[in-house]
């Protein structure tokens, strides 16, 4: 990757079209089912970036079998002519442009990946970010080992007209390199790649590759080149080529759902014990022959592609079936857009906000995304009526714009977070939102957000169907499941509460974890007396005390002075087996009825299958019938039980 071009002196590129050169090139939005691309390299390379990244998708579902996959914070694709006008908005490192041809910047509202259209296969740069991307709003949480191995096996893909090729190692550099003249460079202290550091006598056992923490935030990861990365990925290689990931879909709900230990939960699992489970894994990468000729390979001088791949899967869908739309854009739109990403990149900031000043003042220059763009600047400085003022103007010049009605819902959010407040405009925000959802249903957290202002406002069934949406686009999201448990509080749902809130308390987020553990000791005060203890400070999820005992349809024919109930100290049973029958007359209760061999029939309720926790399939059905499923519960007798989860299989 060549970054030798001085670039930094002369500025962002992006404000180059303010001369109005006639030459300059035309800037396109190309929009497939899933992605945009906004690029100024023309429709035929636009068109190659969109295809790469629908096939990505399409990877995603094929090896994890998601017949949906959700996509539930927004993408923003940039894909930029060349290496100088990529290297004047690409992060700074070390004084200069960052050496991979694409990166990726992310935020609470939403993706941008930029890529160097000058370069064959950049998207490559970003495949193991959307891994995790894929992950985040797909799967439930799961240990760090399985996603980072699951990310870097997805990372060494490569498409053809043909189909995928996957499996090589994705840290595998080449000792040699070709310059722009083709002369040969030997590269110095190239990094072990991931064959090379299992090939070494030093392996990580089982039990603690399984039990390490490994936490990632906003996407942003060191080097991949460790001991931990490399046996995650041969693990999940393993996993995927000998099909058991069904199997260790049962070692998390050991581990993570039954606690119990990892030493234990691998025979339960894989019916081996974790030093059977090591050597198999050990001898499968011995197998891997195609890995060892392709270290060998990186190793001579003018190798250019070392390969080593070693499956091919067929391909998700191929360029012809790819559709888009093309939209042409005005002469500073595409320059806008592009500086309201480089906002993002702090080393960057100053520029891209003169860029857009300057923008106002020239012909066809004043649009929507200028004003959206420097309300967000406002907003991240928590100066809510600078962001106030420059969204009106947005709206006067797009009243369309989706992203000006959430980031006018976001300000009124953030406003009474910061002050302690109640929302100012609540309806009108809540009005904001419902554009957005309809513009964008699968907005994970334009739900959430809903969800605490419905609350806010008294709608308590509304905030919990909201709340669900949010948690069952995003999995993983500990903060839409905290905002649930304070609903429960709010409709003196007191068992559901506690179990939520006692899942909290663990969790990997600090803030959620405290809030969790303070909501925990404040209950049985609220229990007793309808309102919460007084604190210093309110939590961002914390449930107005005027919400807590208000009218509801829950509190039909109860006492006026409420009993303390019980906890729920019933231990949760797993098992394995047949769906027969839902009965949903009782709607939103449902009862199942289970057939687990052939004298032993359960009947398992829960009061709303809308919020029972589901995996294996994208919604609960009443019409399953005859379907192999997992359950958790808990017994209520002989033959019938409480339902905590189901898992179709």
């Amino acid at each position: 990757m060549r970054r030798t071009i001085a670039v930094l002196a002369a500025g962002l590129f992006v404000f180059v079209a303010l001369a109005g050169a006639k030459d300059e090139p035309q800037w396109i939005r190309l929009s497939s089912d899933h992605f945009t691309v906004l690029t100024d390299a023309g429709e035929k390379k636009g068109h190659e970036v969109i295809v790469r990244f629908e096939q990505m998708r399409g990877l995603f579902s094929q090896l994890l079998s998601k017949s949906k996959v959700n996509m539930s914070l927004p993408i923003d694709i940039i894909a930029l002519k060349n290496d100088k006008e990529y290297a004047a908005v690409a992060p700074i490192r070390d004084g200069k442009p960052i050496d991979a041809p694409a990166f990726f910047v992310a935020g609470d509202d939403r993706i941008f990946i930029v890529l160097d259209a000058f370069e064959e296969e950049a998207w490559r740069a970003v495949a193991h970010q959307m891994a995790h991307y894929f992950l985040t709003y797909n799967y439930p949480p799961t240990p760090a080992w399985f996603d980072e191995g699951f990310a870097e096996y997805f990372s060494s893909a490569r498409f053809d007209a043909k189909g995928v090729q996957i499996g090589a190692d994705p840290e595998l550099g080449l000792m040699w390199k070709q310059d722009l003249i083709g002369n040969q460079i030997e590269q110095r202290n190239v990094p072990k790649s991931l064959t090379e550091l299992l090939d070494g006598p030093v392996w990580l056992s089982m039990p603690d590759l399984f039990a390490m923490k490994h936490n990632v935030v906003s996407y942003r990861e060191g080097a991949h080149n460790t001991l931990f990365y490399a046996q995650s990925w041969i693990t999940m290689h393993f996993l995927l080529n000998t099909n058991r990931l069904a199997q260790t879909g049962m070692l998390f709900d050991l581990v993570l759902n039954q606690r119990v230990p990892v030493n234990d939960a691998i025979p339960k699992a894989y019916g081996m014990t974790a030093a059977q489970f090591d050597d198999a894994v050990k001898k499968y990468f011995r197998a891997q022959q195609p890995l060892f000729i392709a270290l060998d390979r990186s190793r001579q001088q003018g190798t250019l592609d070392a390969g080593g791949q070693m499956t091919s899967l067929p391909l998700p869908v191929s360029g012809d079936e790819v559709g888009s739309s093309r939209l042409d854009l005005t002469d500073l739109l595409g320059p806008a857009l592009v500086a309201e990403m480089t906002l993002r990149l702090p080393e960057h900031r100053a520029q891209a906000l003169q860029d857009l000043q300057k923008m106002i003042d020239e012909p066809k220059g004043d649009t929507s995304v200028v004003h959206r763009a420097l309300a967000w600047a406002s907003l991240e400085k928590n100066e809510f009526d600078a962001a106030n003022e420059e969204l009106v103007k947005a709206s006067d010049l797009d009243r369309n714009d989706p992203w000006v009605h959430y980031y006018s819902a976001l300000t009124k959010y953030r406003r009474a977070r910061a002050t302690g407040q109640p929302t100012q405009g609540l309806a009108n925000a809540m009005i904001d939102l419902r554009v957005v959802i309809d513009w964008n249903p699968s907005f994970a957290e334009a739900y959430g957000m809903l969800g605490c202002f419905r609350l806010e406002g008294g709608g308590l069934n509304s905030a919990m169907e909201s709340t669900r949406a949010a948690i069952q686009l995003s999995p993983r999201n500990q903060e839409y499941r905290l905002d649930l448990a304070n609903i429960y509080i709010a409709g003196k749902k007191w068992d559901d509460a506690t179990a939520m809130l006692e899942e909290l308390k663990g969790s990997p987020d600090a803030q959620v974890a405290r809030a969790a553990r303070k909501d925990l000791d404040d209950l049985p005060t609220l229990k007793k007396y309808g309102v919460l203890p007084q604190s210093e400070t309110q939590a961002k999820t914390q449930v107005p005390s005027k919400l807590v005992g208000g009218d509801t349809s829950e509190d039909e024919g109860e006492e006026k002075s409420p009993v303390e109930e019980k906890p729920d100290t019933r231990p949760v049973v797993f098992l394995k087996g047949k769906l027969v029958s839902v009965d949903c007359s009782h709607s939103p209760a449902a009862v199942l009825t289970l057939s687990a061999g052939s004298k032993k029939t359960l009947k398992l309720r829960t009061d709303d299958f809308k919020s029972l926790a589901l995996l294996g399939a994208d919604q609960f059905s009443c019409s399953w019938r005859n379907v192999p499923v997992s359950v958790n519960y808990k017994a209520g007798g002989k033959s019938d039980g409480d339902l905590v989860s189901v898992e179709v299989e």
